[in-house]
């Protein structure tokens, strides 16, 4: 989200890696442009420390105005740092002190113009929502593929999620208000996204890096009445392509170094984007319940995933919009998996991936890594891969 590239070009490939400080990011360029830079909420980019302090300086990768902490999953007993290493107590929904700390920042604007982001924990798991957010359990409509498991949510944990969002979604009205307040609302663009969705028990599967759509479609909102008309759009837009096409958006071009797309004319109705996405999971993680790392691909109508050692899932979204159906072993679909595949190992050669760089063996977040009979950090790890 913040440099444009893929995993394996500037290295954080799973949680808990510091992100390098010589890799070009959205904040760098519009601070070279003049911009007033913000950052506020859940950085996890520092290191494997979750309750590190970011210094003021080139760790905070090209950011100003700082108010954050590392990662906490506490979402109503948390800290944060602003430019000391004395944290800051919070005592009540996280994403309502990082909203007060966003208008804090639009109230100090000076004749700069500015860039702020605020990163959420929530929804991420555990899931409480403040009281009064949560809908009623018995109310809820479970999805076509839900199936009950072990440690699968359920009804009252899938409300206490949508409670999250919709006490979220007060806070980014909160936000949206004070730039109305402040004559700012016409001529400001505002993306809402995240990093990742939740499977929620479908397919009775719970968390993440899964290549199922609950997994990983994320919202795509963005609201910006002078340069961009209503409506939506089928333009396939990924992580990678949010700095560039941001960039693009303010007029400034971005680095070189930045693979994804510049995708605000095409987001404009101006031009056609990208015809597929690439997903890169390089191990599996305690109770994820994948069996090895994966690579997928996704076109507007299809997601195609494999492990190394065989093809996993196909499904044809547009028929098959629960992915009930995988489609890989069926004869009929032999020549569209043929396609996707070749997709595949296109997206693998231009982003310099191979199956070698992969881990074998289940790991939590930040834990060691497996690889010829030795355990690694992640750190050592990828200086042991023979990169291709």
């Amino acid at each position: 989200m913040l440099t444009g590239m893929h995993p394996l070009t500037h290295g954080v490939v799973t949680n808990d890696i510091q992100l390098r400080e010589d890799v070009p990011t959205i904040a760098k360029s519009l601070s070279a442009a003049g911009y007033r830079m913000g950052y506020i909420g859940k950085w996890h980019l520092d290191g494997s420390d979750r309750g590190c302090f970011t210094p003021p300086g080139p760790r905070r990768q090209g950011f100003e105005f700082w108010a954050a902490n590392e990662c906490s999953h506490a979402h109503f007993n948390s800290q944060y740092f602003r430019d000391s290493e004395t944290p800051l107590p919070i005592r009540k929904f996280e994403p309502e002190v990082w909203t007060d700390l966003g208008i804090e920042f639009l109230r100090s604007a000076d004749k700069r113009p500015w860039f702020l982001t605020i990163q959420m924990g929530p929804p991420h798991d555990p899931y409480k929502a403040p009281p009064g957010y949560a809908p009623d359990p018995g109310k809820i409509a479970m999805r076509p593929n839900w199936r009950a498991g072990e440690r699968v949510p359920g009804r009252e944990a899938i409300a206490e999620y949508y409670g999250m969002v919709n006490a979220i979604d007060e806070q980014v009205g909160r936000i949206l208000a004070e730039l109305q307040a402040r004559g700012m609302a016409e001529d400001t663009l505002v993306f809402l996204s995240s990093d990742h969705g939740d499977m929620l028990g479908s397919h009775g599967l719970r968390l993440k890096r899964k290549p199922w759509e609950e997994s990983v479609l994320v919202p795509g909102i963005l609201r910006y009445p002078r340069g961009l008309k209503r409506g939506t759009s089928d333009c396939i837009f990924t992580h990678v392509d949010f700095a560039p096409t941001l960039l693009g958006f303010c007029g400034v071009k971005p680095p070189p170094e930045m693979q994804g797309v510049d995708l605000s004319r095409a987001l404009a109705g101006e031009g056609k984007g990208p015809d597929s996405a690439f997903f890169q999971i390089f191990g599996p993680y305690a109770g994820d319940g994948t069996e090895d790392g994966w690579r997928g691909v996704r076109t507007r109508r299809r997601m195609y995933a494999r492990y190394e050692s065989r093809p996993w899932v196909l499904y044809d979204l547009e028929r098959d919009p629960y992915q009930m159906r995988n489609l890989v072993d069926d004869p009929g679909s032999r020549k569209v998996m043929e396609e996707m595949e070749r997709r595949l190992k296109d997206w693998m050669a231009r982003t310099g991936d191979s199956w070698a760089l992969n881990w074998h063996e289940p790991v939590e977040d930040g834990g060691r890594l497996y690889r010829g009979g030795v355990f690694y950090t992640v750190e050592e790890y990828l200086k042991s891969a023979a990169r291709p």
